[in-house]
């Protein structure tokens, strides 16, 4: 009730506050117009004085006296509102004096009477839109316009009333708190801005209030902060709540205006929720044959968070051999997936139980709730028709390359391993064995030999066995035999390359020649031995001999220093090589030996006999010099005899220039035979001749004629005869 009424107090100070406004502008001027009145004699002394002669100097005391002005905003009377009055001390009634208004909305908003000085507002005025306006006011001769004093400056202020009401620019807010927040705990903060004059009065003076949202949040009324106002928010309760807030001008008090916001306030997940099983047990059953890494079974613990704190991980902590399973989280679904880590046998064991535990991956340790759940799995094993299953994965046997076709080489066994136990057969798979060297009796398995076998050729056969249950063909098993093929001494030793020796000229007795070494197809066990002899018929031989380096090889000797190529060019030495094989083998090997001519050094230069022809001392290259000079020789021997030749001819030249060319007519009558003496008939059968043409026989040489046509008139031949004149300049 005390608070009631101090409200209402306040609400009537400020009714008296806005009516006092209002008539300021009527009762200020009372003081005005008798203070003028009490100035008007000094003025019209001191206007007296200076008509009389003007001798006293002295500044003359403004006649302007007035205040600020103000005028309220948003009037809309019928009539102008009257803002406030000018007068000076000149307007006495005997001068014509007329008020003149300059500046801002003069004219416009402003207007003033010329002989009162009233001035009034002609619009309604909005003072968040301009809060004040600048004017000057003068005072001139009403008849002449001449201005009796200086302008002056004043302001007309625009006061503020409550018109606009609080908004929130940024609204409407999103905020977010964790659940289970302490009470007082901040969530975020609104603002509301007022257009009105914060300077004066309440009209911008602004109080927070919640209209919806309690009881679970509050705000504090001055600063706007929204705060926790119930303890054990639990976001899986509810996770969205809708916050309405009020912003109230005037101090919240009655009469002020309000503006509202909404506030979406979210509540953001905490990991106060363990993960917890469906069920306290699973049962799968789960086939015998399932592959090793194969999924078996799926168990799924739901935890009520949210984002990483839901996200758990499965392990198992008890239960019998536990080494046969293992469990996996999927990332995506959060289950648990129970997979296979050794082969499951029905026959051995049928049943397993295990206990599996789901435990969040994030743990608040403040939280001290145990953050995990525990779970039974119970695994039954189903029996399932199994393949037959080989006594070991891989069998070696051993035979002798020469063993005789049929020979027993081993036995492979298979059994079924179901209860009820199926007999076996065995088959080879015949893409391993594409020769069919093997065979095997599909009823126990033995392995026999098809073909010879030849170590030197394969050493080891690796063939597939299947085996088969009779009742069902679809089982099938595979088993990898491998076949040694043991060493017999079927090979005799031979020279390791085709050894070519070179022995020179100027060698030494004893000169170490070649050394040659053996090589045997067959590998005994004991490892390889040889020994080397020449043929009996080369025991005494007189040029070459033998010597045992101990190491397989031995080192072939000249006995003299007296070969020569002229002589002998090559050697032939039979050499007997033997093992020591069971029996032992042996074969003779010839060694070719060359005779060279060597160097002082012993390097081999040349190993023909035709080399002996040569000079002694020459060499290949000299001689190919000496080649070449002699054809060069030659060759100018030739063109020399050449140019001499042609030098002996006589030079004829025809000189284009000087042959002149004449045609000749003449009218002489032919002489019927004697003419043909005349000309040489080869010229008329050959008009170019040898040289283009002949010279006749009874002209000068100079002169030669080639008749060109006949049939002059009077039945007599007229010969035009063209002749050239050449001459021979030397």
């Amino acid at each position: 009730m005390p608070k009631r009424s101090e409200e209402m107090l306040t609400d009537v100070w400020t009714s008296l506050l806005l009516v006092w406004i209002t008539c300021v502008p009527y009762t200020s001027m009372t003081p005005i117009i008798s203070q003028s009145k009490s100035l008007q004699t000094g003025s019209t002394a001191l206007l007296r004085g200076l008509v009389e002669g003007q001798r006293i100097l002295s500044r003359a005391k403004r006649g302007w006296v007035w205040n600020q002005m103000f005028v309220l905003e948003e009037f809309s009377g019928p009539d102008p509102i009257l803002v406030g009055r000018l007068h000076t001390d000149l307007d006495v009634g005997s001068t014509p004096i007329k008020y003149v208004l300059a500046g801002e909305g003069a004219g416009t908003i402003f207007a003033i009477n010329e002989i009162t000085g009233d001035i009034h507002a002609m619009k309604r005025l909005d003072r968040e839109e301009k809060a004040e306006y600048t004017l000057t006011a003068q005072v001139t001769n009403r008849d002449t316009d001449q201005p009796l004093e200086p302008p002056s400056e004043f302001i007309i202020k625009v006061q503020d009333i409550n018109d606009n009401p609080p908004q929130f620019v940024e609204g409407p807010y999103r905020a977010s708190v964790p659940e289970m927040s302490q009470v007082g705990t901040s969530v975020t903060r609104v603002t509301a801005t007022d257009a009105d004059d914060p300077v004066y009065g309440n009209s911008a003076k602004l109080v927070y209030s919640i209209l919806e949202g309690q009881p679970y949040f509050s705000i504090d009324p001055n600063t706007a902060i929204i705060k926790i106002a119930l303890h054990g928010m639990d976001r899986e309760m509810r996770e969205e709540y809708l916050v309405v807030i009020q912003a109230k001008d005037m101090g919240g008090h009655m009469g002020g205006l309000s503006g509202t916001t909404t506030v979406t306030v979210t509540l953001t997940d905490v990991n106060d929720n363990p993960p917890k099983f469906s069920k306290s047990l699973y049962e799968f059953v789960i086939p015998e044959e399932l592959g090793i890494g194969q999924p078996g079974g799926k168990v799924k613990a739901n935890d009520r968070d949210i984002g990483e704190n839901a996200k758990s991980t499965y392990n198992i902590i008890d239960g019998d051999e536990k080494d046969v399973f293992e469990i996996t989280t999927d990332a995506q679904t959060q289950e648990g997936i129970l997979r296979l880590k050794k082969p499951l046998n029905f026959e051995t064991k049928k049943s397993y139980t295990l206990k599996v535990e789901a435990a969040n991956i994030r743990f608040d340790p403040n939280s001290g709730a145990p953050f995990k759940d525990t779970a039974t799995v119970k695994i039954a094993v189903e029996d399932s028709d199994e393949p037959p299953v080989f006594s070991k994965p891989t069998f070696v046997l051993q035979v002798d390359e020469n063993a005789p076709i049929n020979t027993v080489i081993g036995t492979v066994t298979a059994r079924d391993p179901d209860v009820t136990g199926s007999l076996v057969r065995y088959f080879i798979d015949r893409h391993t064995d594409l020769e069919r060297q093997f065979n095997i009796n599909v009823d126990d398995g033995k392995i026999t030999l098809a073909k010879p076998l030849d170590r030197e050729t394969d050493m080891w056969h690796n063939i597939t066995v299947t085996a088969t249950e009779i009742r069902n063909h679809s089982q099938i098993s595979r088993a990898i035999v491998a076949i040694r093929v043991l060493d017999i001494n079927d090979n005799a030793p031979e020279f390791a390359t085709e050894y070519e020796a070179f022995l020179c000229e100027n060698g030494k007795p004893g000169q170490v020649i070649q050394t040659v070494s053996a090589v045997d197809k067959d590998d005994p066990i004991q490892g390889h031995y040889f020994e080397y002899r020449l043929i009996p018929e080369m025991l005494n031989n007189p040029n070459f001999t033998i010597k045992n380096n101990g190491d397989n090889s031995i080192s072939v000797l000249a006995k003299h220093d007296t070969f020569r190529r002229q002589k002998q060019e090559m050697y032939f030495l039979p050499i007997i090589v033997t093992d020591n094989g069971n029996p032992p083998m042996s074969s003779t090997n010839t060694l070719t030996i060359r005779v060279c001519g060597c160097s002082r050094e012993g390097i081999v230069q040349s190993c023909n006999v035709e080399a002996y022809v040569l000079p002694i001392g020459l060499s290949m290259g000299a001689l190919i010099a000496i080649l070449a000079c002699i054809i060069l020789l030659l060759v100018i021997v030739v063109l020399f005899v050449t140019l001499r030749r042609h030098k002996n001819k006589p030079l004829i030249i025809k000189d284009d220039e000087d042959v002149r060319e004449n045609i000749i007519r003449y009218d002489d009558e032919g002489g019927g035979e004697e003419d043909t003496e005349a000309f040489d008939i080869a010229t008329l059968q050959n008009p170019d001749g040898i040289n283009g043409y002949l010279p006749r026989k009874d002209i000068k040489p100079d002169l030669q004629f080639m008749p060109r046509q006949s049939g002059g008139p009077n039945g007599v031949d007229v010969d035009e005869v063209k002749y050239s004149v050449h001459h021979l300049s030397r």
